[in-house]
């Protein structure tokens, strides 16, 4: 078979608030899960508005990416179907606005939670991804990569 391998490209909002985390609960096949706000990327979307457009989507809160944590490659193997899955992952850290009153989250996610880093790493039989607790570690220890490091040609935000 000569099936050319394509990841699921995902982005992610790193956000830290007087020493919390901010997670999401969300609902997944397997079961309910922690996770960063976090999403794939869209057609026609560079990953710096799309991981925008996710945080706002999943915590009602506006979001600006100011760095890039890293990028980050993951395989999930989904025990009830065998599906396997690889991930490329853009996390972002930024500035965090007010919450939009009103605003409903997305569909799936239950409820935002600010968690320490000690309650982030106790719950890793929880996350949806193992990157959740890497993308914490790095952000704690200072990783942080100017957003002039990714590239979006416009060819890609052009209109279908």
């Amino acid at each position: 078979m000569n099936a050319r391998w394509k990841p699921s490209v995902t982005v992610a909002a790193v956000i830290e608030r007087n020493g919390r985390y901010l997670l999401v609960e969300e609902h997944t096949p397997e079961g309910l899960r922690l996770n960063n706000p976090a999403g794939h990327l869209d057609p026609g979307e560079d990953p710096i508005a799309g991981c925008a457009r996710e945080a706002l989507e999943e915590t009602a809160h506006p979001f600006t990416p100011t760095a890039l944590v890293g990028l980050y490659l993951s395989r999930f193997q989904r025990p009830a179907t065998g599906e396997d899955i690889t991930y490329l992952r853009f996390a972002f850290c930024g500035t965090l606005g007010e919450a939009i009153a009103g605003r409903a989250l997305d569909t799936g996610i239950v409820r935002t939670l600010w968690l320490t880093p000690d309650e982030v790493r106790a719950s890793a039989d929880r996350h949806r991804s193992p990157l959740v607790r890497q993308c914490m570690e790095d952000h704690l220890a200072g990783r942080r990569y100017p957003l002039e490091l990714i590239h979006t040609d416009p060819s890609v935000l052009a209109p279908r």
